[in-house]
């Protein structure tokens, strides 16, 4: 019974993980211009569960490359941008990385920089 109750707890917060993040990328898409199309239809529906989920990934489509991002699982959305709008999220991407970098150097900086000693001996 602990050990379900523990695995559900685990699960529920991996989901939460994935939903944040899928969240982000979803903002990140849509300021870098995609456009957003939502699944209001039985034939939208089924056809958006045939696609790559929860990956940007490129189709051709007369003669150009649109770039797709599937999601049935939280929106029941995808979005879609050409060539200029893939640039401009990646862009986005790479600074959101170096931003997520920076902060977390920036936490560790503090956490080295805690006088631990001060609170005695931890008896491990």
């Amino acid at each position: 019974m602990i050990i379900a109750a523990s695995v559900a707890g685990l699960m529920s917060g991996c989901a939460a993980i994935e939903r944040n993040e899928v969240t982000d990328i979803e903002q990140m898409l849509a300021a870098s211009g995609f456009q957003i199309k939502y699944a209001d239809t039985p034939d939208k529906k089924a056809h958006l569960q045939t696609l790559t989920q929860l990956k940007l990934v490129p189709h051709n489509e007369n003669d150009s490359v649109r770039f797709i991002y599937a999601d049935a699982k939280y929106c029941q959305c995808l979005y879609a941008g050409d060539g200029a709008a893939y640039q401009r999220y990646q862009q986005l991407a790479i600074q959101k990385s170096i931003a997520d970098e920076q902060r977390q150097a920036a936490m560790m900086n503090e956490d080295a920089a805690m006088n631990w000693g001060m609170w005695g001996p931890w008896g491990w």
